[in-house]
């Protein structure tokens, strides 16, 4: 089945739209990925500065794929104008990964 991985992005207050801003930037960077099912990026919505970014794959080795090609690119261009890399939005990352073991959808779909 699926595997889950959920970047915990500790984001300050005064970086939300940055982070954001470069998601949407980025949008569709990973859908024609191999092995690529599903993002969402989540905005907390109480006492928290934490955002979750959660991808799903087909499977480990389509997610490592990824990371070592079109992600780390992604991660290493420079900034606009500078020719610097730009300053992280999140303040800290953990990645935390799951196998997916159970799912259900709306019934009829």
């Amino acid at each position: 089945m699926s595997v889950v991985k959920i970047n915990v992005l500790t984001v300050p207050a005064e970086q939300r739209e940055t982070l954001e801003k470069r998601f949407a930037s980025r949008a569709h960077a990973v859908e024609n990925s191999d092995g690529f099912e599903w993002f969402e990026l989540l905005r907390p919505v109480e006492g928290t500065d934490t955002y979750l970014v959660y991808t799903r794959w087909r499977d480990e080795e389509s997610f490592q794929a990824w990371m070592e090609g079109p992600m780390k690119a992604a991660h290493q261009g420079g900034g606009p104008e500078s020719g610097e890399r730009p300053k992280p939005a999140a303040s800290g990352s953990t990645l935390w990964s799951f196998e997916v073991v159970q799912q259900a959808g709306p019934a009829g779909a």
